[in-house]
């Protein structure tokens, strides 16, 4: 398995647009400098009343499919 860290912020108001379906894919750059994109349902239980903020680690396999996403810190 691999992993890429990185960090997000995204208010509730911006968050509503994925939950709404307007915006089906997320784009960060990580830690390390690349620009990935995954699925905006992986952030659904990571929201708070604020939004999501904090420190995330994605876990992917071999053939780059992710596995799981959590949060690492605030």
């Amino acid at each position: 398995m691999n992993e890429i860290r990185f960090r997000l912020e995204i208010s509730a108001q911006e968050y509503l647009r994925y939950y709404q379906g307007e915006v089906e894919t997320v784009r960060v750059r990580t830690a390390d400098g690349r620009v990935i994109d995954f699925p905006a349902n992986a952030l659904q239980k990571h929201i708070s009343q604020d939004g999501i903020s904090g420190s995330f680690r994605l876990v992917f396999d071999d053939n780059n499919k992710m596995i799981d996403m959590e949060r690492v810190s605030n």
